[in-house]
């Protein structure tokens, strides 16, 4: 064997590798981060392997966020030794929380940033470059908003949009306000500035990004920064309404709402403004008041179900989706019992179903009646066999109905295929066709349904993909449209 056949292939030190956990808030920050680094001459690879810098975009929520990163870096090390220049980087919520700690148990991290720090990402790159020692910085507060930073986008069509960070909410399994920070929002002007860019740049559909979105805009209504409304709207309800006034915005939806804020003026404006999708995710959680009140949820089940009540006698064929977890600190079989009844009553058409975890940090840990993982994990089958039920039984309505379908790809099971959404957030597969390319808007015909997906069949082209530059297929390691946005002010609820 040659030497140079064992030696690792040489990568470009301006090349770099994204690797994201958890959730839209964090892909969205992923798209910025990547825009930060393109705008520094960075060029995206296909692999870790294949980067001259790897960051790691971290999640906090779940036990196993720390399992998943650690486990990565532990991978990386003999990379990061085989090729010493290559820079890793690890930002985002987990490095928030654990801060000093990530260089403590992976010493050849290079730099460590929090939440806060993104706009802050060149510079801590410079002075990783002249110092022998991981950098580390984790600011408290939020100077710039991620997105007014540039952005570089995994897809064409789609683009996430923050309009606020940080959270006002107690609830007592999260720690995300520990992590985020208060609540502060995008002013109004300035989020349908950068949609009418991204439209322009061949988006079709925005989905509107808050850790909880339906509280927008209170703290601009306290500091006199609204704007003028009309009529008693909230200033979320008024965003919709402006948001469908941007001509050729096909599609918007939203994420995640806190039921205690949901305002019937939201509900109308599902109804009334065209380009707002017919599809709500609203987290229960618990479908026991004692539960909900230990969770510090601050709504019963009882006006959690007059919601979604409300929800569908508002707007017609809307689809509901949900959060719910299972074995919280002292949860009895009486409360896990609630929780099913109200599961059923709601006929949620999906949920994300969740095990309890311990995370350091959050007040849950420290309340009593912690549940053994055998009876936690008996109960999540239940939960999730009811919940799959439900979601066929839903899905099988849809049979022979004809649905608009944003395409979104190939599928990932079936090269065959390709892969789109209805407009209440149902995953449909439908043969290739010339008209079924990404980014394209199509009528089809359901023709069968499981639990998780439908299947279909194009009947017509509605709104061709957009142009060739932005549609075409990404190549590997490569992903959507690259644009600077606008800057604008400072910057599974």
């Amino acid at each position: 064997m040659t030497p140079s056949s064992t030696a690792p292939a040489p990568v470009s030190p301006r090349s770099y590798f994204i690797r994201t956990f958890g959730c839209q808030m964090n892909e969205h920050d992923s798209e910025r981060v990547a825009g930060v680094l393109e705008t520094m001459g960075y060029r995206r690879a296909a692999s870790a392997e294949d980067a001259g810098l790897v960051l790691f975009n971290t999640c906090a929520i779940r036990e196993n966020a720390d399992n998943k990163l650690y486990g990565q870096l532990t991978s990386l090390k003999p990379l990061k030794e085989a090729q010493p220049t290559k820079t890793v980087v690890v930002g985002g919520c987990l490095a928030q929380k654990d801060q000093a700690r990530v260089a403590e148990r992976a010493p050849w991290v290079d730099v460590v940033y929090g939440t806060h720090n993104i706009a802050r990402l060149p510079a801590l790159l410079a002075e990783a470059d002249s110092s022998s020692l991981p950098v580390v910085e984790i600011l408290e507060h939020t100077e710039t908003f991620p997105s007014a930073l540039p952005a570089r986008r995994e897809v064409a069509h789609h683009a996430w949009v923050s309009i606020s960070i940080g959270c006002n909410n107690t609830c007592t399994f999260c720690i995300v306000p520990s992590l985020r920070g208060p609540e502060k929002s995008r002013r109004l002007g300035d989020i349908v500035g950068e949609v009418r860019a991204l439209v322009d740049d061949g988006v079709r559909e925005v989905t509107l990004l808050g850790q909880n979105v339906n509280s927008y805009g209170r703290d601009l209504a306290r500091a006199g920064r609204a704007g003028p409304g009309r009529g008693n709207r909230t200033l979320f309800a008024e965003l919709l309404h402006a948001l469908g006034d941007v001509e050729g915005l096909h599609r918007v939806r939203f994420t995640s709402p806190h039921p205690k804020d949901f305002t019937s003026d939201v509900f109308a404006a599902m109804r009334d403004v065209s380009n707002v999708c017919e599809h709500l995710h609203l987290p229960l959680q618990s479908g026991s008041d004692r539960v909900l009140k230990r969770m510090q949820r601050a709504y019963s089940a009882r006006r959690f179900l007059d919601l979604v009540a409300e929800a569908r006698g508002t707007v017609p064929g809307v689809a509901i989706s949900t959060d719910i977890i299972v074995g919280f600190p002292g949860e009895t079989e009486q409360d896990f019992a609630a929780t099913l009844a109200v599961t059923r009553a709601a006929a949620f058409d999906s949920a994300f179903t969740f095990e309890y975890s311990k995370r350091p940090g959050t007040a849950a840990v420290d309340l009593e009646g912690h549940l053994d993982p055998a009876v936690v994990g008996e109960r999540y089958r239940r939960l999730a066999a009811l919940t799959r039920e439900l979601s066929a039984a839903a899905n099988a309505r849809e049979v022979g109905c004809s649905r608009e379908l944003l395409i979104e790809g190939p599928s990932k099971t079936d090269g065959s295929r390709m892969s789109g959404r209805t407009r209440t957030n149902r995953l449909v597969h439908v043969p290739r066709t010339p008209e079924a390319r990404p980014g394209a808007l199509v009528e089809a015909v359901v023709t069968d349904a499981a639990s998780h997906y439908l299947l279909g069949k194009v009947a017509h082209l509605v709104v061709a993909a957009p142009a060739a530059r932005l549609a075409a297929s990404p190549a590997p390691g490569e992903g959507g449209g690259r644009r600077p946005l606008p800057v604008v002010g400072a910057s599974p609820r």
